[in-house]
This record gives C-alpha cells, sequence and structure tokens, in this order.
C-alpha cells in the first residue's frame, strides 16, 4: 500500500478532523475530492477498505449466532450469508466506502440517573430519524462518484445485512471497543454508520488499531453485565436490545437494573474515555427535541396508538410502536419508587396487549411494596 503523507487540510465547517483523509503523493486524488465533498455533504469521517478487508467478522458473526447471543433477532442469522462478507451480499463490489457522522450530545447523557420518574432515551433517538438524513447523504454521495469515476454502487444504513463495525475499522474510522461498538479517537463512541459498495478499485485507507489499553470502564458501566468477555455482547443481556428489538416480556432478572431507561442506554458509550476528544455535534438531524429529552412516565403510560404516533413520528423510536414504548415505560414505572402512577398502572394491568398488561402488574407489585413518601 502507498505509504500517504500528511498534508494541508481544507477548511469547511462540517468537516471535523477525521473527514480528511491524509493526503497522498499519488497522481490520483479520486480519495481527496472524495473526502471533500463527503464534508461538504456533512459526513464527519470517511475510509476506504477493500471489500475483501475484515474477513475474520463473518466467523465471529457465526460464533456468536451459534451461541444463541443475538436472542430473538432471527433475521441476523436469516441473513449470515449475505452479512458475513460485502461480496456475499452484491458480489462485484470490490472498494467499501466507509462514512461516519458524529452525534456526540452536548448535554450528559447519564444525566437523569438520578430521576426516576423521567424515561430516558438513548441519544441517538432524541432527534430525526437518522436512517432518512444519512441515506440521503449516502445517494448524494455516490451519485458524485458515479459522475466522477463511474462504476456501480449501493448504499446502506443499518438496516441492510453489512458488518459496518468492522469495514469501519478496517477503512481505519476507529477500532471496535471492549464495548463491541466504533470508538474514535476524534469522535469517541458518537458516531453512526452509513456505507457506500462500489465496483471500483479505490486506494484503501490503514486499518485502525486498537487504542482501548487496560480500560475496562464499558464492561463496569453495564447494568445488566451483558459483556462476557471484552469485545464480546451477549444481546440477550443488553439493554438496547431488551427495550427496542425484544417484543416479548422483558425477563425478571433484568427489570430492576432497567430503571428508567425506555429506549436503549448509553451506560457503556457514555463512561468511554476517548469521548473527551469529541466535540458536542452540530447535525441537526441530532439535535434534540424538548418532547423527548425528559419525557414524564406519566405521560408515556398514558399513551395510546394515536398519541405515540404523533409523539414519534420522524423519530427512530417509532418503529417500537405503542405496546413496547408502555411495556418499558411500566418496567420504569415500578423501579420509580413513585406510588401517583399506580392508578395509570392500574389501568394498564387490563390493557388488551398482554406483554404490557404483564408489566404494569410486575410494577403494581413493585410499587406496593415501597413505603408511604412522608407527607
Amino acid at each position: 500500500m502507498q505509504k500517504r503523507v500528511q498534508g494541508p487540510r481544507p477548511s469547511h465547517p462540517t468537516f471535523g478532523r477525521t473527514c480528511q483523509r491524509r493526503y497522498s503523493a499519488r497522481v490520483n486524488d479520486l480519495p481527496d475530492k472524495l473526502a471533500a465533498e463527503a464534508a461538504r455533504i456533512g459526513f464527519a469521517s470517511i475510509g476506504i477498505a477493500p471489500a475483501t478487508a475484515a474477513p475474520q467478522a463473518g466467523e465471529r458473526l457465526r460464533a456468536w449466532l451459534a451461541d444463541g447471543r443475538h436472542g430473538d433477532m432471527l433475521w441476523m442469522a436469516d441473513t449470515v450469508d449475505r452479512r458475513a462478507s460485502p461480496q456475499g451480499l452484491w458480489p462485484e463490489v470490490r472498494s467499501v466506502i466507509m462514512l461516519g457522522t458524529s452525534y456526540a450530545p452536548a448535554l450528559d447523557p447519564l444525566r437523569h440517573a438520578g430521576h426516576p420518574d423521567t424515561g430516558v432515551i438513548s441519544v441517538y433517538a432524541l432527534g430525526s430519524d437518522y436512517h432518512d438524513s444519512i441515506k440521503k447523504r449516502l445517494k448524494a454521495l455516490a451519485g458524485w462518484l458515479v459522475t466522477a469515476a463511474g462504476g456501480g454502487v449501493k448504499v446502506f444504513v443499518d438496516t441492510a445485512p453489512v458488518m459496518e463495525k468492522p469495514l469501519a475499522a478496517a477503512a481505519g474510522l476507529g477500532w471496535q471497543g471492549k464495548h463491541t461498538n466504533l470508538v474514535s479517537r476524534d469522535h469517541g463512541s458518537w458516531l453512526l454508520l452509513g456505507a457506500i459498495y462500489t465496483t471500483l478499485d479505490l486506494a484503501p485507507d490503514t486499518p485502525a488499531r486498537d487504542r482501548c489499553g487496560s480500560c475496562s470502564a464499558c464492561q463496569s458501566a453495564c447494568p445488566t453485565n451483558a459483556f462476557p468477555a471484552p469485545y464480546q455482547l451477549d444481546a440477550r443481556r443488553c439493554i438496547s436490545y431488551l427495550t427496542i428489538e425484544h417484543k416479548g416480556p422483558i425477563p425478571h432478572e433484568f427489570r430492576s437494573a432497567i430503571g428508567n431507561r425506555i429506549y436503549g442506554c448509553d451506560d457503556c458509550l457514555a463512561v468511554c474515555p476517548w469521548n473527551k476528544f469529541a466535540q458536542s455535534s452540530h447535525d441537526l438531524t441530532y439535535r434534540p427535541r424538548a418532547e423527548l429529552v425528559a419525557p414524564a412516565l406519566a405521560d408515556l403510560l398514558a399513551l395510546d396508538d394515536a398519541g405515540f404516533r404523533a409523539i414519534f413520528a420522524g423519530s427512530p423510536v417509532k418503529r417500537i410502536g405503542r405496546n413496547r414504548m408502555v411495556r418499558n415505560a411500566a418496567i420504569a414505572a415500578g423501579n420509580s419508587g413513585d406510588p401517583t402512577l399506580v392508578p395509570v398502572l392500574q389501568m394498564l394491568a387490563t390493557d388488551e396487549d398482554e406483554v404490557v398488561a404483564e408489566a404494569a402488574g410486575w410494577a403494581l407489585a413493585q410499587l406496593s411494596a415501597v413505603p408511604p413518601r412522608a407527607p
């Protein structure tokens, strides 16, 4: 691989440090022009990997599935052959362009830990649905690439069978930390990823080096001990999985640890020391919506389908539907110690959705054991 020498970085208000690829002595400056266009469109980081990069990712995926750690995310197993490598999804692909947008929060993600009457939503879901904005940017950049150099392209966000994190590490955007998420030297644990597959042979970037060292902050921070070992995740124990992907009753062993988290969990991300280098994102996609920053559990418990759709329209949260959200809010209510939630929980105990009714019954049992508050 041709060694790249560092050169001046063009100035752009949304460029970010990692969106500048190192300038090279090569005559072909397409990757540098691609990086400049990516920054203009709004991406914070970019890197290129050959389609054959990260061959071990498929092996690890199959081992993870064999251990049952995907829980009831059956689509992971159904798409394993296409997901295991870029060529499995598209045989003609030669290069993978990985792109990141920063959603680094301005507010402390753990600020509601001491407010049990408030629901906590993961940082990435406080604003607009990133799928729409990232895909729009990917299509724009892919169109620019075809015009500039030809070739075929396909674009993917995280709903496609693509191993974004191993490919992003191979492309130099960061490394997969001990919490299994991507960590960037510049953006910490706050990058959302998108991919462009192309039939072009593009010069690759240098893969990122693991810089976790002896740190175990993310492992220690997990409320449900979802990491059997560093760099391994058991989704069945993960609060993000339990509150978003899992459709049935949440196992009792995890309910107290969930606390007031009603959609996802940021604990392992928030404690990463590399976040100190991340500047809060100015991307309007991730600007928190006022109604989602500190939602009251009482309001969430009272939601019907229409109310749920009205509040969460255009939000990633919309995908879980009213029943799963109210189930999550009921678990949080059971952990709140707030007896004023009893009346709405009593109504939910007869909800037509059995999972919601069961969660409400559990919450009532928890609150009945709470001593009455002093007047």
